[in-house]
């Protein structure tokens, strides 16, 4: 139930909704459809977005005020907490996230019909119905009571405010590099030019300042038509240079009323403050995001484009990785792969991949020496394999390197991001140390760096498809009059998204199955240093020399003897001590 209307909603929770159980107007045979009706007649609405069912009829609702969810408009807010103590035997909500949308500071908006309506190729069924909403949540529990939080969904509606001719739309990217940026820019030229009608269409040369420091481009679907096949980006970009009272001034001299803004968490949030300063002056723009970052570290939404081509990608440079160090005796092979605060891209990779031993994300502190360390991990898989295949994300063991180093970080960027220290070439420094210092130095290292390989290079096929999406659902949002919002996919269904709700970060739920799934993958250690005084969990039988035993079936093969030796037997015990079990005791699932 990723999408769904307002009344299929309510439909599909009236099965174990003690709500609508009892719900006085349910007919006495308890047929649900029939008790909808009464139900959907005690739903209200508003700005907060709130839809609530009960035993009484909420007020102040915008469905009162000839404003339903079916409005393109937006009406007073009414907060929830009023209507909730307004309302008797309320249980549970539909919660809206509700995008801002023009009409709220220019009460009189002229609507028109959608230039759409007119296409001779249109097929039946394409403009969004304007009570589809997309469920934040995918998994629902029946019975449950918790309010459940939808998004608006993405798409085409049948009334606009925006007339093609009087369109001036201005497109910018910041930020970094990522696969997809000339894709996107090609897909809003094309569809705004060919689809709507628009002909004033601008590029931002160079990012928030291009603004107020450099003339527009002008844009045409000829101009646009072959950039997505090479990488970068077409406009160019930069960090920081964001100056609003500038920005603003510089869109409504220049009459623009259409903002299309491709960047990443801090790129939205100077997106949020454009929203704002047009809103305060009360002027007839659209700002729309489209969420960029190769980390996929943007909030809320399911990915972010440039994501499946980063993976795809860095699954090369792990597979040279593996070339090297099986053609050597002892070898390792180090690839250091983007990811500041976020260790997607080497968690996919890993698992995409199956030639990692272990993967080292900003997520999870690890140490090197000593009991589960690292470097234990490494001299037992090139006893075993005679090779060893490590991922580190760029944000991996940050504070390890400060403290090598002496320092406590390398400042931040001009986008505020904080500059990370060289965690690749530290690490690979600590091995050759390591293994110099125990007489062990006959290891072949290989060190490989692949990260602006990766940004640079073209979308794949199915970033591709993805940009196309997110460039049509900016462009249908911003025609109807929507703005302050992100278009991105919630559950598979693209939805709009308030840009405030994804300036926040993601990262990798290490109580999440995926990460269970790459444990299971690698056999890495969990890099938890065991406290033997603490209150133990329920742990498999202890040897006569205290460590727990492995069971024969999980003990790993000793592929030199062609047995499953005991020389690994202290590291493999204690790592599936600690792997095999959660912080409660229980076994982790793959």
């Amino acid at each position: 139930m990723s999408s769904c209307s307002a009344s299929a909603l309510l439909q599909s929770s009236t099965l174990h909704n003690p709500i609508i159980q009892n719900c006085p107007s349910r007919n006495p045979t308890g047929d649900i459809n029939s008790s909808l009706p009464a139900v959907a007649s005690q739903i209200a609405w508003s700005r907060a977005g709130v839809w609530s069912h009960g035993s009484a009829t909420l007020r102040s609702s915008r469905r009162q005020q000839g404003r339903g969810i079916g409005s393109s408009g937006c009406g007073p807010s009414v907060r929830r907490e009023q209507q909730r103590r307004g309302s008797v035997g309320v249980r549970a909500a539909v919660i809206l996230d509700d995008v801002p949308h023009i009409s709220e500071w220019i009460p009189d908006l002229e609507m028109h019909s959608n230039p759409l309506l007119r296409s001779p190729n249109r097929p039946a069924n394409y403009f969004v119905d304007s009570e589809d909403v997309v469920c934040q949540k995918a998994l629902i529990k029946t019975g449950s009571v918790d309010d459940i939080r939808v998004f608006r969904r993405s798409g085409p509606r049948e009334q606009v405010v925006f007339q093609p001719q009087d369109v001036r739309a201005a497109i910018v990217t910041c930020g970094g590099l990522c696969p997809g940026l000339n894709t996107v820019i090609r897909e809003l030229v094309w569809a705004l030019w060919f689809r709507y009608g628009v002909r004033s269409i601008f590029g931002i040369d160079g990012g928030y300042r291009g603004f107020y420091s450099r003339n527009l481009l002008q844009l045409d679907p000829w101009k646009v038509n072959d950039i997505h096949k090479r990488g970068g980006t077409f406009l160019g970009t930069s960090r920081g240079g964001h100056d609003s009272t500038k920005i603003v001034n510089s869109i409504e001299d220049r009459g623009i009323n259409q903002l299309y803004i491709i960047g990443g968490d801090g790129t939205q949030r100077g997106a949020e403050i454009i929203y704002e300063e047009t809103r305060r002056r009360g002027l007839k723009v659209a700002v729309a995001g489209i969420p960029k970052t190769i980390d996929n570290d943007i909030a809320v939404i399911d990915r972010s484009f440039g994501f499946d081509t980063a993976v795809e990608e860095a699954q090369r440079a792990i597979s040279a990785a593996r070339v090297e160090v099986t053609s050597t005796h002892r070898g390792v092979g180090l690839v250091k792969l983007m990811g500041r605060y976020c260790g997607q891209i080497a968690m996919h990779a890993t698992l995409a991949s199956r030639d990692v031993d272990c993967c080292l994300i900003p997520e999870v502190p690890f140490h090197l020496s000593g009991e589960g360390g690292l470097f234990e991990f490494m001299e037992r898989k090139l006893y075993e394999n005679d090779h060893c295949v490590i991922v580190v994300a760029e944000g991996a063991g940050q504070s390890l390197v400060a403290q090598s180093v002496e320092q406590g970080g390398a400042g931040k960027d001009k986008s505020g991001n904080a500059l990370l220290l060289d965690v690749g070439l530290w690490l690979s420094d600590r091995i050759k140390e390591h293994f110099n210092a125990a007489k062990k130095n006959d290891i072949s290292l290989k060190y490989i760096d692949p990260t602006y390989m990766i940004r640079a290079i073209p979308a794949n096929a199915s970033d591709n498809i993805y940009c196309t999406l997110l460039a049509h659902g900016a462009i249908h949002g911003a025609m109807a009059g929507y703005s302050g919002f992100v278009v991105g996919p919630v559950n598979g269904t693209q939805c709009y998204i308030p840009v405030n709700q994804v300036t926040a970060p993601k990262s990798v739920a290490l109580t999440d199955r995926m990460w269970a799934r790459l444990l299971s993958s690698t056999s890495q250690p969990t890099f938890m240093r065991l406290d033997h005084s603490a209150a133990a969990t329920p742990a498999p039988k202890a040897g006569a020399d205290g460590v727990p035993v492995m069971p024969d079936e999980a003990r790993p093969v000793d592929h030199k003897h062609g047995h499953k030796g005991d020389l690994t037997r202290a590291w493999s015990n204690r790592t599936w001590a600690a792997a095999a079990r959660d912080k409660t005791g229980n076994m982790m699932e793959p």
